[in-house]
């Protein structure tokens, strides 16, 4: 289903590529929709894996997804360890991760308390932020209750 945050996305990434004198081509619409369908943490190879059967190599989906996070359509978190995972941003409520060290779990919190603290203490010391992101590494209930390796 295509909502207002398709066309977002669209018009956002289109911006940026025309800022940049480039095109919006065909393997960088697909990735885009993967993405937009798909609103799980992926990494570079689950796009690419998804996609190949189109023609769209891993360098273009390697660029494609660089673009896409410098015009902040797509957020980048920590692997555990493992490759970078990357979720779409637009259209979605900040939240921040529980990212497990042993499987890869990644669980979503949102942490009001936290939210205002940091605004709290941005305004006190005159600083703007742009924006931030927050990864709690640890292991999952399940890894934990595996016990040591």
């Amino acid at each position: 289903m295509k909502t207002a945050a398709h066309g977002r996305a669209h018009a956002l990434l289109r911006a940026h590529l025309d800022m940049r004198g480039l095109r919006m081509t065909r393997p960088r619409v697909s990735i885009l929709e993967h993405l937009l369908a798909n609103r799980g943490h992926q990494s570079l190879d689950d796009v690419h894996r998804a996609l190949r059967g189109q023609g769209i190599g891993r360098a273009t989906v390697f660029r494609t997804l660089r673009m896409l996070e410098e015009c902040r359509l797509l957020v980048r978190m920590s692997g555990a360890g493992k490759a970078s995972r990357f979720e779409m941003g637009l259209g979605r409520e900040h939240h921040d991760h529980l990212i497990c060290l042993d499987c890869g779990k990644i669980l979503e919190v949102h942490w009001p308390g936290l939210e205002r603290l940091q605004k709290t203490t941005c305004r006190r010391l005159g600083f703007e932020a742009d924006w931030h992101r927050h990864e709690v590494f640890g292991r999952c209930a399940r890894c934990r209750k595996k016990g040591p390796l």
